[in-house]
């Protein structure tokens, strides 16, 4: 089903309060390891619940919790469903983690006084493009996983619709890695070095992300009170060969084996969920904002020596 979504974009007057704390919620993730330390960095008090404290898929759980959450800044939630190919066995429980948790969040935030962050996916769209997904693009995921992180969204517009949310940033982003968690360059970095060689897809396009950078940009754009849609990946575009392939010579550069990295189609490697050929994110309204950002190569030979 295609959905227009009439999204809310733009900046507001309000800003951050630097003494109120933020809730961190998923800090063990990829994306919240890379936030406890930019928060560190940046002195911020921050709430960092487990998953025994707050299970954000449980309105009972997040009501009990909420009752004794002091007043926050922000709630950025980096807790989500990111098994692409386990979620078209497990949908429901993919919809309650990426999409019917962001009607509890919402009410949270509200209770608190505080501003909701969430991250969104390029697969929420078809995939079928020829030119960057604009933020108010239709939303017509391909996927289970997709469709899971679409309810998310339509249940911010609603809120914003209704007047029932005190603001919200949800980010788009793609293709995340970072030096630890488990990754796309963690992953081909050590098959190159232990494969004769390597085949990857070279059919599928987007933009790679590092998550210290959309850490980086999530508190950019706080800080000028940004509310509503945005996208933010490393700039440039590949596809997921192009970016192997940088992997690989990175590892060589570094004096280590690295093989051939050998272009294939997604046909070759059939998975259980369907990916989009074409998700590159317009990153056009955030770079004009926060000023253009680093090629994805330039992030990545970044990463690639911190990783474990």
């Amino acid at each position: 089903m295609t959905t227009h979504a009439p999204t809310p974009h733009g900046i507001t007057t309000h800003r951050l309060p630097p003494t109120a704390p933020i809730l961190l919620i998923g800090s063990d993730g990829m994306l919240g390891t890379a936030f406890g330390r930019l928060l560190r960095a940046m002195e911020r008090p921050v709430i960092r619940p487990s998953l025994t404290d707050l299970d954000i898929a449980s309105g009972e759980s997040v009501r009990s919790f909420g009752a004794r959450l002091p007043a926050c800044a922000a709630i950025i939630n980096c807790a989500a469903w990111t098994d692409v190919d386990g979620a078209e066995q497990h949908e429901d429980k993919a919809t309650s983690v990426n999409g019917t948790a962001m009607t509890h969040l919402l009410g949270l935030a509200r209770e608190r006084g505080a501003v909701l962050v969430n991250y969104g996916t390029d697969y929420v769209f078809r995939g079928e493009a020829s030119k960057p997904y604009a933020i108010d693009e239709p939303l017509q995921p391909l996927n289970a996983y997709g469709r899971s992180k679409a309810v998310g969204e339509r249940a911010l517009l609603a809120a914003a619709a209704d007047g029932s949310s005190g603001g919200w940033l949800h980010i788009r982003t793609s293709w995340l890695y970072a030096p630890w968690g488990k990754n796309f360059v963690k992953t081909i970095a050590g098959l190159v070095q232990t494969k004769p060689s390597l085949k990857v897809v070279d059919d599928q396009r987007g933009r790679p992300t590092s998550a210290e950078h959309l850490a980086h940009t999530t508190m950019r754009l706080l800080s000028h009170g940004a509310r509503g849609v945005w996208h933010a990946t490393d700039g440039g575009e590949c596809t997921w060969h192009a970016f192997a392939t940088e992997i690989a010579r990175i590892v060589r550069a570094s004096g280590k084996p690295a093989c051939e990295v050998l272009p294939c189609s997604s046909d070759e490697f059939p998975r259980p969920a369907k990916r989009p050929a074409y998700s590159v994110l317009d990153i056009s309204a955030t770079a004009a904002l926060l000023g253009q950002p680093a090629d994805w190569r330039q992030h990545l030979a970044d990463v690639m020596p911190r990783m474990a």
